[in-house]
């Protein structure tokens, strides 16, 4: 498992012209999905994730989680983290699981986000999306199992 986080200051999924999910000051998590994850990686990852101290303090140090601000979180499903392009210029997808492997978990990352009582919002899970958000710092976080 593979998730691209992003602090942001908003976020918003489209699919089409609706908006299927969207938060205010939070964390953008881009979720990818590889052959053999399991459902003890997405708890290791949810874990790390509402609790990675990557917002401002008082002082302006980064020391406060997501949990501590009350913060939202975003999911959105994205095979495209396991892009390979060692071959050439076209990326190949061999490394992402497929569909029927990685939405029962991509569902059960989102139940999880869910379970830790903090604003979720989602992606539509194998929909062409747009995402409209701002990048707060930059802040951006690659974690992987």
């Amino acid at each position: 498992m593979r998730v691209v986080i992003q602090r942001v200051s908003r976020a918003c999924v489209e699919v089409g012209p609706k908006v299927v999910g969207q938060i205010a000051d939070g964390l953008l998590v881009l979720l990818g999905i590889t052959h053999g994850d399991t459902e003890a990686d997405a708890d290791k990852l949810v874990e790390n994730i509402v609790k990675l101290r990557i917002f401002e303090d008082e002082e302006g140090k980064m020391n406060e989680s997501v949990s501590d601000i009350g913060g939202g979180i975003l999911v959105v499903s994205q095979f495209t983290l396991y892009a390979d392009c060692s071959k050439g210029t076209r990326p190949g997808f061999g490394g992402a699981a497929k569909p029927e492997e990685a939405e029962p978990l991509y569902n059960y990352f989102v139940q999880k986000c869910i379970d830790t009582q903090l604003h979720v919002e989602e992606g539509e899970f194998g929909e062409h999306m747009t995402l409209d958000f701002v990048n707060d710092g930059p802040v951006t976080i690659v974690l992987d199992t």
